[in-house]
């Protein structure tokens, strides 16, 4: 039974969670407008290095930003069983490591078309950490709670280290995206005002994302 406390909580969490996919929605778009009006488009097997390269922001944001936050989110959106929402849980967070992939191997194609050093800047420190550490935190999820499965006081014991730990690499991930927005931004050298503040709000949206996840999550043990 719901006290009036927890029925406040549920439906703030529930306004939190819509507010969270307006900005990654928000996002996505912006981030297509720059690639496509500003940056002349995205293709992977371009001669061009420039469309190179944007397969890289494009589909990092798609894999390790967005479609991670809806895979936590998952619990609180879709109406099934639980095992079916764990299942789109792990299916969600592999799709976002597919992505980020083939968006890993964009920029080091783009590294190599022009003869750039690679993993030199704060920026590819953090997002190479952080893929890392999701790939680990998924073969970890999967272990304990899919296949084969830990016993049940193990998985209680490991669920509140499983949650934290991927709402930190969500965080790890919107900080890896900003940065990757600024050191392009930098080197850019931005001669016009409205690309320089397209970016920013692209920054501003991505990182209003992972803010409203991590409430939706943080809020979703009072329902």
């Amino acid at each position: 039974m719901y006290t009036s406390d927890t029925y406040i909580y549920r439906q703030s969490a529930s306004r939190i969670t819509v507010l969270a996919h307006l900005f990654g929605i928000l996002a996505f778009i912006l981030l297509l407008v720059w690639l496509l009006h500003y940056r002349g488009g995205v293709e992977y097997d371009s001669d061009n290095a420039d469309r190179v390269f944007n397969v890289h922001p494009l589909l990092m944001f798609l894999g390790l930003v967005f479609l991670s936050g809806q895979a936590m989110m998952a619990f609180k959106t879709i109406p099934a069983r639980r095992e079916t929402q764990k299942f789109i849980h792990m299916i969600l967070n592999l799709s976002s490591i597919c992505l980020a992939i083939i968006g890993l191997c964009a920029v080091f194609k783009y590294h190599d078309m022009l003869n750039i050093e690679d993993v030199y800047s704060l920026h590819s420190w953090i997002g190479i950490g952080t893929f890392c550490l999701i790939g680990l935190q998924w073969l970890f999820g999967f272990y304990a709670f899919m296949f084969p499965k830990a016993a049940p006081g193990t998985r209680a014991r490991m669920l509140p280290w499983h949650i934290n730990g991927g709402r930190a690499l969500l965080y790890m991930t919107v900080c890896a995206a900003l940065t990757g927005l600024m050191e392009k931004a930098t080197f850019l050298n931005l001669k016009t005002h409205r690309e320089a503040r397209l970016i920013n709000f692209i920054g501003l949206a991505i990182l209003l994302f992972g803010v409203f996840v991590d409430l939706s999550i943080a809020l979703a043990r009072y329902v």
